[in-house]
Parts: structure tokens; C-alpha cells; sequence
């Protein structure tokens, strides 16, 4: 057997925004440090996402003690805000159905939305104290403001065979996952249950329905019809369209682009 390793790792701060490449990053009981901890929701507390506004994946985002946002290619573009709130404003917002409350980012955060977005809209953030179990309750791990996992594996060889069978292939960035390997063959994953990656244990709870985002070229906030057209044609079954594997982390740590991945179970 051939050595399966971890070739990417990526993680989305702000729901639907970029992600952001690492070459390692923190494993919290939520995802990887960050990840989906800020959200884009309408004034009703409900979520804004690409699958509505294609335009979301131009704003770029980076985050230490401050968070700052921005729009690829636009000069003068940027935003910087505390990457926690100062003042703990709540707001009752709901997330394909969970009700969680979250911290206002305030009205600077909502008027630069507005701008760019065109809606009314406003950013929030997932304070520790709020508790949105994974797959709305499936399991009582911890969940950001992801869909529905706190972790999203693809593997190399199952983008290198969408893109045999595609006109134009596409980046990986297209799927949004947190962990790429290589090593493996295409849609190996599926087969996997339980995973070591360098020393955190991970459960393979569930493949990946894959919804409109896919066919965003990220780099453009254009919509197209693939990758989503091809993948139906051989990845359709039980009414969805899958594509990756959907992961909970059995534990915290660090993970770095190249620890070896074993397939446990």
C-alpha cells in the first residue's frame, strides 16, 4: 500500500468567504483554529452563502487579533475589525435550522457588507459559550458555523478523476474542504470509518451532499453549471450528488502538510 499523506490544509474563518491555505493549524473541538467562527447572516439572523450570493468567495479574509477583510481586486477594499467583539451584543441567528446565539461584529462590519453585497446583512461570531451540535444534534461534538461537520477530507486522486472526465478542470477550492491527501486511490475515502492523522484520531461520519457552491469559480464569484453537471452524471445517488467525506475529530492537536494519514477502520 502506498503512502497516504496530508497535502493540504485550508481553513474558512468567515462562512462562505475564502479559506485560507496553512501549512499547519490547530485541531479545536470545532475544526481547525478559526474555521467558520464568523458568519454572514440577513438582518433575520438568518445564513448568507454562496448558494445565494456567488459574490461572497471574492472576499478574502485573514485573522489574528484583528479581522480583516477585503475584495480580491479591489484596492481600498479593506476592513478591520477586533476578531472578537468588544461589547458581547447577543443576536438569535439560525444556521440550516439550529438556533444558536452569536456576538454582533457591529455596524462598521454590516455597512461594508451592504456595499459590496447589495443586501442588507450583518457578520456575527460563535463565542465558546454557544453550543451547535454537529448535523443538528446527530452528535454532541461541538460544530461552528459550518453546514453541518467541523471537517471536510477530499482526496487528490478524486479531484484528478472529476477532472479526467471534465472539459475545463477545476482547483480543489471549488469543494472547500479542510484536509486534502495524496497517496490513495480516487474515492478511497468513502470506503474509510476511522482515520490517524499524525496523532489526532478522526471518525469518518459521513459523505459529503454537495450543493450549488461547487460550480462558483471562487477566484471570480461567476456560477456555472460544472463541476456539478459531470459529477452527476456518476456520484448521483439517494437524491444528492456526493463529494468528499465529512469528519469529527477524536481529540486536539496540531496537524502539519505532510503527516502521514492510516486508514484505522
Amino acid at each position: 500500500m502506498s503512502l497516504i499523506e496530508l497535502s493540504g490544509l485550508t481553513t474558512y474563518p468567515v462562512k462562505s468567504a475564502a479559506g485560507i491555505g496553512l501549512h499547519q493549524a490547530q485541531v479545536t473541538s470545532r475544526g481547525l483554529l478559526h474555521d467558520r467562527r464568523w458568519m454572514v447572516c440577513d438582518r433575520n439572523g438568518k445564513f448568507l452563502t454562496q448558494r445565494k450570493l456567488p459574490k461572497m468567495s471574492l472576499i478574502q479574509v485573514t485573522v489574528d487579533e484583528t479581522l480583516h477583510l477585503s475584495i480580491a481586486g479591489v484596492p481600498d477594499s479593506s476592513l478591520e475589525l477586533p476578531a472578537v467583539p468588544a461589547t458581547a451584543q447577543l443576536l438569535h441567528v439560525n444556521v440550516w435550522g439550529d438556533a444558536c446565539t452569536a456576538w454582533s461584529m457591529g455596524d462598521k462590519a454590516a455597512q461594508w457588507l451592504h456595499h459590496f453585497l447589495g443586501v442588507d446583512a450583518q457578520l456575527v461570531y460563535m463565542p465558546d459559550s454557544t453550543h451547535r451540535p454537529v448535523d443538528h444534534g446527530r452528535f454532541e461534538t461541538p460544530n461552528s458555523f459550518s453546514d453541518a461537520y467541523p471537517f471536510l477530507l477530499i482526496s487528490e486522486a478524486s479531484l484528478a478523476d472529476l477532472n479526467g472526465r471534465l472539459e475545463q478542470p477545476v482547483p480543489m477550492n471549488r469543494f472547500r474542504p479542510n484536509l486534502v491527501v495524496r497517496g490513495c486511490e480516487p474515492f478511497a475515502e468513502d470506503t474509510w470509518k476511522q482515520i490517524k492523522i499524525g496523532d489526532i484520531l478522526f471518525d469518518v461520519a459521513k459523505s459529503c451532499s454537495r450543493c450549488s457552491i461547487p460550480g462558483v469559480e471562487q477566484s471570480t464569484g461567476e456560477q456555472g453549471k460544472e463541476p456539478l453537471k459531470t459529477l452527476a452524471t456518476y456520484r448521483r445517488w439517494d437524491h444528492a450528488i456526493w463529494f468528499g467525506q465529512n469528519l469529527i475529530a477524536n481529540g486536539e492537536g496540531t496537524l502539519a502538510v505532510g503527516d502521514t494519514v492510516e486508514i484505522l477502520a
